[in-house]
């Protein structure tokens, strides 16, 4: 089959890279992709896959165009002006991609901490492990959860706890060790379904949080959930904690309605080879709508919403 030079140069680049992308082929796994006509001096469209909040702001500035935030709580709080966002922006959402996730707050039961606040109260020295990616957001909701219960990351450190920056989800053997022997009393983060069973083995229990506080919380655009002892057998109860679940598709309002069009066209015609955490092409009849694993209170792009209604997807 014929084809233009451009089109043969940025598909080899593109085919290449998701495959070095793809499940334990290569560590570096978030990617920056820009598209211009050939010819043009300067790039036209930027695209970004990372999980961190500061894209928000690329995006808001129009220096990214489509980009993908984890949780869809970090979006929701963007779009309303809440929590570290000190403004409504102009974001709209394009899909979400379903991912079922909490924040786990695990303690140590040598530590006699049996509550967030008992941080405070007792001024504990924390030795807490958090992630080493220090711009992702489960850092802005620890420390929006450290706020809402008074104290902070500083507090921490000025009561003469340690705060342990380690570059694993919190299942990894790699942070689990450092509990084992002694090191950190908590960790902090999500990926609670491989997390929980493997905390409640060396001992360790999950906080649950207050409800004065999850309703401060709320008001500042996060979303609860329960951690449920019918899901997690390995908890001693239901447990009130965040949600952190969706990874929402989102995109600038000003961005022209064709490329977000043309972006969901794309997406349907590639929905069987894009992995994510289940089995199956991705469900995008599910996800252009609010669910509990896809999070949604952001509007569709009218771009996106188009496609989605004529595919059939919204009634």
């Amino acid at each position: 089959m014929q084809t233009s030079p451009a089109t043969t140069r940025s598909q080899l680049i593109l085919e290449t890279v998701s495959e070095m992308v793809a499940p334990r082929q290569f560590w570096q796994r978030q990617a920056l992709v820009k598209l211009r006509h050939p010819g043009d001096e300067g790039w036209t469209f930027t695209f970004a896959a990372s999980d961190s909040a500061e894209t928000i702001h690329e995006v808001v500035r129009r220096e990214v165009d489509i980009a993908i935030i984890n949780p869809s709580g970090v979006l929701t709080m963007a779009y309303l002006g809440k929590g570290p966002f000190s403004a409504p922006a102009p974001l709209r959402a394009i899909t979400v991609i379903p991912s079922r996730d909490w924040l786990g707050f695990a303690v140590t039961e040598a530590s006699g901490i049996t509550s967030l606040a008992d941080i405070k109260a007792r001024h504990y020295p924390l030795r807490v492990s958090l992630r080493g990616q220090m711009d992702h957001t489960v850092h802005l909701y620890t420390d929006a959860l450290f706020n809402a219960y008074g104290f902070s990351r500083d507090d921490i450190l000025k009561w003469g706890g340690q705060i342990s920056y380690d570059p694993y989800l919190p299942y990894r053997n790699e942070r689990l060790d450092k509990v084992k022997n002694g090191a950190v009393d908590a960790i902090f983060d999500e990926a609670v379904r491989q997390f929980i069973p493997k905390a409640a083995g060396l001992g360790m229990r999950f906080c649950s949080l207050d409800e004065p506080v999850i309703e401060k919380m709320e008001r500042l655009g996060f979303r609860r959930s329960v951690l449920t002892k019918q899901r997690f057998p390995d908890l001693p109860a239901d447990l009130l904690t965040l949600d952190y679940s969706g990874w929402p598709v989102y995109t600038h309002l000003a961005v022209p309605e064709d490329l977000i069009y043309t972006f969901c066209q794309s997406l349907e015609a590639r929905k069987a080879t894009i992995a994510w955490q289940e089995h199956g092409p991705l469900p995008l009849d599910q996800m252009c709508r609010d669910t509990p694993d896809g999070p949604l209170d952001v509007p569709l792009h009218p771009g996106a919403e188009r496609y989605w209604r004529e595919a059939g997807y919204l009634s």
